[in-house]
């Protein structure tokens, strides 16, 4: 009944979804060479033999897998990995970072015939959702192809949760549909369970277990070289609302520093033109990465509007604002700063990272701002302060150095579910 009603409701609005779909298309967040992958029609070739399949939403989650990616191969030799994601910057990264054996495709919209068409094709022996990735017709049509699945690194939020709960059979139907769940925390394990989720355990944070983001080491060297002469530091995964709030912080601190060079990262690149347009409109003097355009001594404001270099930028910052966390949009994670030796600073609005966060916090390894006369402080005193500097940014790499076991666990559990379906 549930599905029938969702699958009525998804018939009705066709139209709204081809129109939606048609506006991604012309704005470039969808990848138009290979737009059939959403239709369900691959790209490329079936590898012979097994195929574990693990689907990841966007950059953050992809990237948690990366981990779990090489676990896999590593295990079996002749085992293959499909990753699938429903974005183009996290495509990219996938196409540059995935090892031997892995490949990328983008997920099917899940409307039956395309999810059909993908099933039927890639044929998983296995199937593996990352964090909270919930689309039904996906779910119960892998289950009735009898393909074991797991829900890997569950994360319900207190919104979710309660989201979910206002349609607790539906609920039931699709979390039981999964043979396994493994969670992030022992609240979102409770609510798995409450949500009619099968066999629920608490390993704790995948993202504890990924290794440091890469690095062009050319590109680094470059860029080190470029900014010797300026105090630097960095606003990563800027979302709308918090630009005009970084660059009143440079406003502010460039009275009492000279020589300070803001880094933005916007979240999304294509705001790159906004931000630059906003920032020298201000008399700021604004170079953009994407431009190509060199850094100089005179530089007030670099925007990074690019993809996949984070690595490089955290690696350049010793003191990173996460983003996403001024604004309501829940922010961004603050893992891989930690990994790379960062003093970590957010804003209130943390809700998507809520368990990282209080481990963070536990551990003393970052500060949290409400807005950005708060902020302009926190980036004083650290920037100023190295023996500040250094403590916190220890106690945020101690953090994030947890959970070494987790990936290995999830991988013994994915070999035990194959090994039972080839017995």
């Amino acid at each position: 009944m549930y599905m029938a009603l969702y699958n009525g409701v998804l018939c009705l609005a066709s139209p709204l979804i081809s129109q939606h779909m048609s506006r991604r298309l012309r704005s470039g967040k969808e990848d138009v060479a290979r737009y059939s992958e959403r239709l369900g029609t691959p790209s490329v070739a079936r590898p012979e033999g097994e195929l574990v399949w693990i689907h990841a939403a966007s950059v953050g989650e992809a990237i948690s897998a990366l981990s779990l990616v090489d676990g896999l191969l590593e295990s079996t030799p002749d085992r293959h990995i499909l990753v699938t994601t429903g974005t183009r910057t996290s495509a990219e990264i996938m196409c540059e970072r995935l090892p031997t054996r892995a490949f990328h495709q983008y997920v099917p919209i899940d409307k039956k015939e395309y999810v059909a068409r993908f099933l039927e094709y890639w044929r998983p022996d296995a199937g593996l959702w990352m964090e909270s990735e919930i689309w039904p017709n996906l779910i119960r049509e892998t289950a009735s192809r009898q393909i074991p699945t797991m829900l890997v690194n569950a994360r319900i939020t207190d919104k979710s949760f309660r989201k979910w709960r206002r349609f607790s059979g539906f609920s039931r139907l699709l979390f039981s549909s999964f043979e396994s769940c493994t969670a992030q925390s022992e609240i979102s394990a409770d609510r798995l369970r409450r949500l009619g989720a099968r066999d629920v355990e608490y390993l704790g944070n995948l993202k504890f277990a990924a290794d440091p983001l890469p690095v062009d080491e050319e590109a680094l060297a470059a860029l080190s070289e470029s900014t010797r002469d300026h105090q630097l530091w960095l606003a990563a995964s800027t979302h709308p609302g918090e630009d005009e709030q970084i660059v009143e912080v440079h406003k502010i601190l460039s009275q009492v520093m000279s020589d300070l060079l803001t880094v933005i990262v916007p979240r999304h690149p294509e705001r790159g033109d906004e931000i630059v347009e906003m920032a020298s409109r201000l008399g700021f003097n604004t170079v953009q990465r994407s431009r190509d355009e060199k850094i100089t001594v005179s530089t007030d404001i670099y925007v990074a509007d690019t993809i996949g270099e984070l690595g490089l930028f955290y690696r350049l910052a010793d003191v990173v604002f996460i983003g996403g966390s001024l604004v309501e949009k829940g922010g961004q994670n603050p893992m891989e700063a930690a990994r790379l030796d960062c003093a970590i600073l957010h804003g209130p609005h943390m809700e998507n990272f809520s368990e990282v966060t209080a481990e963070f916090k536990a551990g003393s390894g970052e500060v949290e701002i409400r807005n950005a006369p708060e902020l302009s402080k926190a980036v004083a005193t650290y920037l100023t302060n190295q023996a500040k500097r250094e403590k916190i940014a220890g106690n945020a790499k101690n953090v994030a150095s947890k959970g070494t076991e987790i990936c290995a666990t999830i991988v013994a559990k994915v070999d035990h579910k194959l090994k039972e379906r080839r017995s």
